[in-house]
């Protein structure tokens, strides 16, 4: 059995700059790869299991099964258990991560195709610090920068199709905090407000929405309930 470190993505800033024919939304973002991360217990046989890391308790897989995906794309059969950390909904890669973990477990690093089953797998298999722009399928790595931030999940995540939905029903606005997702991830989801004020509060800084949300992040580490500090790494 392999043990692969799946890290967490943290989209720590995201301009949206323009919208294909096909109805995928352009972006120029700046993310980086966090200390926070899922485990994926890799040998053989088949099929995939995902294990809460907190409770022991064995979740269900919704939606696409990005890890499956990853298996298909390069072509390799393998059982896969993952132990989730990060949150799923929370804007902060998992399902991503875990995907690139198996690329990189494969000695898969086609970029360009990596991101076919998920724009977000690209950044994550590249990993670090870098700017990401097209439909998050073009990833230029960037000086690694040494940093702490302080991050609040809410107990719900947000749907990203949902996010760029509302983007584009509210005119495309430009988010005042270096997101511009932010604006519409509130009016779509407005308990989300309550999470940044108390985290606001607590550290006295404006918190930033990671990516669609729900996660909100500080500079910083200011730990307490509810609160994880996370540090920066390297590239993998």
């Amino acid at each position: 059995m392999t043990t692969l470190t799946a890290p967490a993505k943290l989209t720590v800033g995201l301009r949206i700059t323009g919208r294909r024919p096909d109805g995928y939304h352009l972006i120029d973002a700046e993310m980086v790869s966090l200390d926070l991360h899922d485990s994926l217990d890799v040998s053989d046989g088949t099929g995939v299991e995902v294990i809460d890391a907190r409770s022991g308790r064995r979740l269900e897989i919704e939606g696409v099964n990005l890890v499956s995906s990853a298996l298909a794309l390069c072509r390799r059969d393998a059982r896969v258990v993952i132990t989730k950390r990060i949150p799923a909904g929370a804007g902060l890669g998992g399902g991503s991560s875990d995907a690139a973990a198996i690329l990189r477990w494969a000695s898969f690093g086609d970029v360009e195709a990596s991101a076919r089953i998920g724009a977000d797998v690209a950044f994550c298999l590249v990993g670090g610090r870098a700017r990401v722009t097209g439909i998050g399928d073009i990833v230029e790595p960037l000086p690694f920068g040494d940093a702490v931030y302080t991050l609040v999940t809410p107990p719900f995540g947000c749907s990203t199709p949902d996010v760029y939905a509302e983007w584009d029903r509210l005119g495309g606005p430009v988010g005042d905090n270096g997101n511009d997702l932010e604006p519409a991830a509130l009016a779509l989801v407005p308990g989300l407000a309550e999470f940044r004020d108390e985290l606001a509060g607590a550290t006295g800084q404006t918190p930033r929405l990671a990516g669609s949300g729900s996660t909100w992040f500080v500079s910083g580490e200011y730990p307490g309930p509810g609160r994880v500090v996370t540090r920066t790494i390297r590239s993998r």
